[in-house]
């Protein structure tokens, strides 16, 4: 058996808002990020190679908050965070407040793979990258007028926004995240995420995406998941881990888990998001707690489904 599952956020969607255009657009976009994917996984590729390749594509198109496409800072300046988790070696890399490079998710797998560390962050994070050869692009490079125009509209209120206010087109609040989990033809299951965080956020905030445990995780023994919400919540609650938990110690199923930590723990907890997650079986659960979420699968005997609402 094998699957690939995307999200590209989620949150207060307004259907209403939403033109049929760009729904085909984001649409086009989800279905393009699982069939990357898919195909490394056809051809006997790994998971952990699925799943970066089709965070690269999200992260390299600009609807989305991550890479090119993601909100700015108080400063008006982009910190990305991203993180990516092998279910076969339980090894795991991620970064965090970063800036300049194009696919964050390809810096995490780094850490992963070429230092001894899991989380590099800020300064340390962007020496690393440039030792490893990545090329640092301008802020020019992640500038888009959608983003810059919601930075506008509540950078001189107290607090930090998520990546569509209501007061944007489409007047939406959305947790603006990536992410890819997927189940390849060798039975390893891999799980990464990336994000551009929260609109006006200041003083370094990371949210869930780079933390293994709350915003990703992987384990061969149960499933891989990947978050997106208010990540605040999602990392006290430490969903991504809990759900492999309620799997391996109290023996839920994937379906049983994920509804047990969406829709009733983090309900209870005020946490607003969802998760994909696929187990070992190739079962795929795409829970969200919100009104929508960005999101696209494929298993083995399946074609191609995307959805928003």
């Amino acid at each position: 058996m094998s699957g690939i599952a995307i999200h590209g956020g989620a949150g207060t969607l307004d259907r209403s808002a939403m033109t049929p255009e760009l729904e085909q657009q984001y649409l086009n976009a989800l279905s393009a990020a699982v069939s990357i994917g898919d195909q490394i996984i056809q051809k006997n590729g790994s998971a952990l190679d699925a799943v970066e390749a089709a965070v690269k594509y999200l992260e390299d198109f600009p609807l989305f908050n991550a890479g090119k496409g993601a909100v700015f800072t108080h400063d008006k300046t982009h910190e990305l965070d991203a993180s990516i988790m092998c279910g076969n070696t339980l090894k795991a890399g991620a970064i965090a407040g970063v800036s300049g490079i194009a696919n964050p998710v390809s810096l995490a797998k780094a850490v992963m793979e070429k230092s001894d560390h899991v989380l590099l962050c800020g300064i340390g994070a962007m020496k690393f990258a440039e030792f490893q050869g990545f090329e640092v692009l301008p802020e020019s490079y992640f500038h888009t007028d959608l983003r810059y125009n919601q930075l506008l509209q509540v950078i001189h209120e107290d607090g930090i926004f998520l990546d569509h206010s209501v007061h944007t087109d489409p007047p939406d609040k959305k947790f603006g995240t990536v992410g890819a989990v997927a189940l390849d033809k060798h039975g390893n299951l891999a799980a990464a995420t990336s994000t551009g965080g929260m609109t006006n956020k200041r003083w370094g905030r990371a949210g869930d995406s780079p933390i293994i445990g709350a915003g990703t995780y992987a384990n061969n023994n149960t499933c891989a998941i990947s978050c997106t919400g208010h990540g605040e919540f999602f990392i006290r609650a430490v969903v991504a881990y809990d759900i492999s938990c309620l799997m391996e110690y109290a023996g839920l199923t994937l379906e049983e888990a994920c509804q047990k930590v969406v829709n009733d723990k983090l309900v209870k907890f005020g946490g607003e998001g969802g998760l994909i997650a696929i187990d070992t079986k190739g079962n795929i659960c795409l829970p969200f707690n919100s009104t929508g979420m960005y999101r696209g699968w494929k298993s083995e005997s399946s074609e191609i489904f995307t959805a928003i609402y």
